[in-house]
């Protein structure tokens, strides 16, 4: 492919994530490999080309283009080689004409400036790209002993048993990951699963383990001794924790929920968990590093839909935990709504339960919380609160 038929193939692409992101539709990713499926004429350096170009627009735009043109376009105000693209060649980009409107920079929607509580000087963070981290499996290795076997590899700054992996390291080739030895996970997914402060023995139950990177944290803190309790109403999702579980040799129930009942398919542990995990499904506004589209998918709507169920889900959660025990309400988001709100909100209605101060580990502190960002922590960003119930 020529620079131009890149440049054509990264706007087609774009129109049809910008026109998913209206719709509710596939992400980014699932788009690009459906589309190089496809045309099979193209390299992988003409895929990683125009996978860079569409990535680089997207994170350029905060809000959704008019087009895939204009989004290209946008970059091209700040790139000569994008620019020269627009050449008007037989399967590249007509020319820009005079006035054409380009997409505007910027990193936030306009609807989220005032709810989002960051420094200005940490919005360009949001949307750095997000490095590769794994977890080392505690029940099969140590870090010392991985760490060598993958090429540039390095020790992450603050989880324990994580390590950081040169961009393009193809983790599912390595005999590492093939043995269960390791996991692809985020620093700070690692750092604010293990304030959940899991132990042997313990019952524990993560209440929303989707495809189960937490779950299978959790199982190395317990050292595979206890009860570990995986739920999710996602079927597909849930489905795919039993080989990585048995990959990484642990014991795992699951359990699939009924959307809007969970409590139903959990009524023999009420009362009964030492600790519930709820990883809340939330706007993923910490995630947008590693998924920038999502700012497009995001609306007012879809916010308060999502709200509504974290407050539900912490009720559930809570309705499981022992006299004494704990709850951990995590959402990989940045916004209060989601978070310290959250928790106000349970403790504001259950005035007996508390706030564990103690469980920051390396997080900064946020009202009943901590908190992890990109620009303090080099992290997604997380809120995180331990709950404790009376005894």
């Amino acid at each position: 492919m020529t620079p131009a038929g890149r440049a054509q193939a990264a706007i087609d692409l774009l129109d049809e994530i910008i026109a998913a992101a209206r719709a509710g539709g596939a992400a980014a990713d699932v788009l690009i490999a459906r589309y190089f499926k496809t045309r099979r004429y193209a390299g992988s350096k003409d895929r990683r080309a125009v996978r860079d170009l569409i990535y680089r627009a997207i994170r350029r735009a905060g809000e959704v283009p008019e087009s895939g043109r204009a989004a290209l376009m946008g970059l091209a105000q700040e790139d000569a080689e994008v620019a020269a693209t627009f050449d008007g060649s037989a399967h590249g980009p007509a020319r820009i004409g005079e006035g054409e409107a380009a997409a505007p920079a910027g990193i936030l929607p306009h609807w989220l400036m005032e709810k989002l509580p960051l420094d200005p000087s940490e919005l360009p963070a949001l949307l750095d790209r997000a490095p590769l981290d794994l977890r080392v499996n505690a029940l099969k290795a140590t870090r010392e002993t991985v760490m060598p076997l993958i090429p540039g590899a390095e020790p992450t700054p603050i989880a324990p048993m994580g390590l950081r992996c040169p961009e393009g390291t193809q983790v599912e080739s390595l005999p590492a990951f093939t043995q269960g030895v390791i996991e692809v996970q985020d620093e700070g997914s690692q750092i604010v699963t293990a304030m959940a402060g899991a132990e042997p023995g313990m019952t524990v139950i993560d209440l929303c383990a989707g495809a189960g990177g937490k779950t299978l944290a959790l199982a190395a803190a317990m050292r595979n001794e206890g009860r570990l309790i995986a739920s999710d109403a996602d079927r597909t999702r849930l489905s795919r924790l039993a080989p990585r579980a048995e990959r990484a040799g642990v014991t795992v129930e699951t359990r699939l929920l009924d959307g809007g009942r969970e409590l139903d398919a959990l009524l023999d542990l009420k009362g009964q968990a030492d600790l519930v995990v709820i990883d809340a499904p939330c706007s993923g506004t910490g995630t947008w590093r590693r998924n920038p589209e999502a700012r497009w998918r995001l609306t007012q709507a879809r916010l308060d839909r999502l709200t509504a169920l974290q407050a539900r889900l912490i009720g559930v959660g809570a309705d499981l935990v022992r006299p004494g025990g704990s709850l951990l309400y995590i959402v990989c988001s940045l916004l209060d709504c989601e978070g310290a709100d959250q928790v106000a909100a349970f403790l504001g209605a259950n005035p007996k339960w508390s706030a564990d101060p103690g469980a920051g580990m390396a997080a900064m502190p946020h009202r009943d919380g901590f908190r992890l960002t990109p620009a303090a922590n080099g992290t997604d960003g997380f809120f995180v609160a331990r709950l404790q119930r009376p005894c």
